[in-house]
């Protein structure tokens, strides 16, 4: 692996520590740096994912967080969502759905980083089933793209004006079901792959630790321009994929 993919990687697992967004870079870098074809990178970042996943697991254990049942109604719609976008990912397009993740994170973005008015005030969480049927197509979409549930997941809830706190849990308990369920449809990838997904996983661990450091001295609403800023880049990154 060259340098400049070890560093992209690297930042993205800081990125995913931070602020649950950066699994966005990894598929650019190892088509663009490694030279891998689109399907195959997607794979590899799959079960790459999981290894910030379980850092994320220990985030939400032992942050400022509110884990509850429409939580666990996200992850558990995410598992079959991995599974069929894994089923997926090697006969669709996704020229159309990465055109509409473009538009929504953009946009998700721009309104982050406008002023908080008094008479916009966070909507209260979501239930059960809703978050359920939101986890099924942040899995689908995610497994499809190669990104991490959260480059999804943070849009949608920040859309709809979710508290940043759930926001937040959701993104970070979202990564390890899409990416064992999506990495459970690519087992037949040779062992070359799974080396690599490996010492992949190990460079967004690293960076997702020292990521999730930072977070944690950072104030709620300097964390969500920072997200808000991160959203309008991955808008702009989709955008030129799709036009690439």
């Amino acid at each position: 692996m060259i340098l400049a993919s070890t560093a992209a990687i690297l930042l993205a697992g800081g990125l995913i520590g931070a602020t649950g967004i950066g699994g966005v870079l990894v598929v650019p870098a190892l088509t663009q740096l490694e030279g891998l074809e689109v399907a195959r990178a997607i794979a590899v970042s799959s079960l790459a994912f999981a290894f910030p996943a379980v850092a994320g697991l220990w985030w939400l254990r032992n942050g400022p967080t509110v884990v509850s049942a429409p939580l666990w109604a996200m992850v558990a719609g995410a598992i079959p969502g991995g599974v069929l976008g894994g089923l997926l990912v090697h006969g669709v397009q996704a020229h159309w759905l990465l055109t509409a993740l473009a538009i929504l994170a953009m946009g998700s973005g721009m309104r982050g980083l406008m002023p908080v008015h008094a008479g916009n005030p966070e909507r209260a969480g979501f239930g059960v089933v809703r978050m359920a049927v939101i986890g099924l197509a942040v899995g689908i979409g995610s497994a499809l793209t190669g990104t991490g549930g959260p480059v999804i997941l943070i849009p949608l809830l920040m859309l709809w004006r979710q508290p940043m706190a759930l926001t937040l849990a959701g993104a970070q308990a979202i990564q390890l079901p899409i990416a064992l369920s999506a990495s459970a449809v690519h087992a037949a990838s040779s062992t070359r792959d799974l080396v690599l997904a490996c010492g992949i996983g190990l460079l967004l661990l690293i960076g997702s630790l020292i990521g999730q450091r930072f977070a944690r001295r950072a104030n709620l609403r300097s964390l969500q321009i920072l997200v808000s800023l991160l959203l309008v880049g991955t808008g702009l990154s989709f955008a030129w994929r799709v036009t690439h």
